[in-house]
């Protein structure tokens, strides 16, 4: 398989944070709005050299997107951030009704998304974000997986039209993919190819899933990498390639089993390629507080699992 190391570990809100001040210096219609947590989004340098254009809205996320919302309509480009936990939950009805269903160009950059939010414990982990954000018509939904494809992430977003609903976490990790890539929406990633399984994860997952491939290969099987960083659009025509090739499917995320990327892959198979597939995700529990290396062990998000998985799977394929 391909090897891939890093250099540094390094939390993906810093390459928002990269990305949204190099939208500063580059893109004059680009806005940012932040509920009460500059720091924690990395957007202070946005702050300290485009103070005209960043607005803290405090504790008032609603309001924040509902702000977000008319700015638009003047041609701005608005980022609005603030915990997953608040950039979904609590403003769903903003997001719906003021967003999605209006067609505003807004770009909710949620930070501190799922499990791995750590010591704060299951009010301020969403696992349910991805769900709620798909279902909604005209949503796009962005699931980076390290430091350079977050500031990708961030600035393709800007360059698209229409709602981005863009997911990113708070613990440093792993930072492998390339410096100078491109970020097309709805274009998964091909990181290895293989023949006897297709591995597909997003977000945190993604890293868990190379080392997975790696430890698979030293047991002679071959696994098929897929980084999905665009949850929707679904690259549909990607998974539906890479399984006719290899026969069976898993799939990763830092995100509860229902309304996650497993969901909507599952959904796309049973009606166009049935295939025995497994789903490595939170199963319809709360988190807890404790850090993210021991809640990720917990829940079973990590490569030993994906390993596990990947030989039940290969009973079934059989």
């Amino acid at each position: 398989m391909k090897k891939y190391t890093f250099t540094e570990k390094i939390d993906t809100r810093s390459g928002f944070g990269a990305g949204l001040y190099e939208l500063g210096k580059t893109n004059p219609n680009v806005v940012a709005l932040v509920a009460d947590l500059t720091g924690s989004l990395k957007m202070d340098a946005f702050k300290k050299d485009f103070p005209e254009r960043f607005f803290q809205c405090g504790i008032a996320e609603a309001n924040m997107m509902g702000m977000a919302a008319g700015m638009t309509i003047g041609g701005k480009i608005p980022f609005a951030g603030t915990f997953a936990a608040f950039a979904s939950g609590r403003v769903y009805d903003q997001i719906r009704q003021s967003i999605a269903y209006s067609e505003k160009n807004v770009k909710i950059a949620a930070s501190h998304a799922g499990i791995t939010l750590g010591e704060d414990g299951a009010t301020h982990q969403i696992l349910e974000d991805i769900g709620l954000m798909k279902m909604l018509p005209g949503m796009t939904v962005l699931s980076p997986c390290d430091y350079n494809q977050t500031k990708a992430a961030t600035i393709a977003a800007a360059e698209f039209e229409g709602p981005v609903y863009l997911r990113f976490g708070r613990p440093a990790v792993p930072n492998f993919t390339d410096a100078n890539q491109k970020f097309e929406i709805g274009k998964a990633q091909i990181l290895n190819e293989g023949t006897d399984l297709t591995i597909v994860a997003t977000g945190h997952l993604v890293w868990e899933a190379v080392l997975a491939c790696e430890a698979l290969e030293k047991e002679g099987i071959s696994a098929e990498v897929i980084n999905i960083h665009t949850i929707k659009p679904l690259d549909v025509q990607a998974i539906l390639t890479s399984v006719k090739k290899t026969g069976c499917l898993i799939s990763a995320e830092e995100h509860q089993k229902a309304g996650g990327l497993g969901e909507s892959i599952a959904s796309f198979l049973c009606e166009n390629f049935p295939i025995p597939m497994e789903m490595i995700a939170v199963n319809d529990v709360w988190g807890q507080s404790g850090t993210p290396s021991a809640l990720m062990e917990k829940y079973g998000l990590n490569a030993s699992n994906i390993v596990a998985a990947a030989k039940r799977i290969l009973i079934k394929k059989a």
